[in-house]
């Protein structure tokens, strides 16, 4: 199942497609240096940190200008939206066209296939799907 997009939305998505591929990983501050700080991306304010002032042999500093356009912004790769859900009863609100599903990590085995039969039913996708 693919989403309905107009021309000017398949565009940007494409386009953020291409910006994804570019954009460089963003590391945390001398991540490399100690496993216990993880590489998770974090803003360095050390009076005298050379990332912090940006100095050009560093890695690249997280700005607003890597990020995407603001249409496509929140949109999984597909182009649907994403809608988080719990119960079957959230189904309902679902347009099939435009959005897409993601069950929750707390929804049991046989919830999960009861509502992945009804979603399937009123064709709409499921991003985490269990066969």
């Amino acid at each position: 199942m693919k989403p309905e997009l107009d021309s000017n939305t398949q565009k940007l998505l494409a386009l953020r497609n291409r910006m994804n591929r570019k954009r460089p990983e963003f590391h945390r501050q001398e991540w490399f240096r100690y496993r216990k700080l993880g590489s998770a991306w974090r803003k360095p304010r050390g009076k005298h940190s050379k990332l912090r002032e940006k100095r050009g042999y560093r890695p690249a500093f997280v700005e607003s200008g890597y990020r995407g356009p603001r249409a496509v912004r929140n949109l999984h790769p597909s182009g649907f939206k994403e809608v988080y859900i719990t119960s079957i009863k959230d189904l309902q609100d679902i347009d099939p066209k435009r959005q897409a599903v993601r069950i929750s990590s707390t929804v049991g085995r046989k919830k999960r296939m009861e509502i992945q039969d009804r979603a399937r039913e009123a064709g709409i996708r499921v991003l985490n799907e269990v066969r």
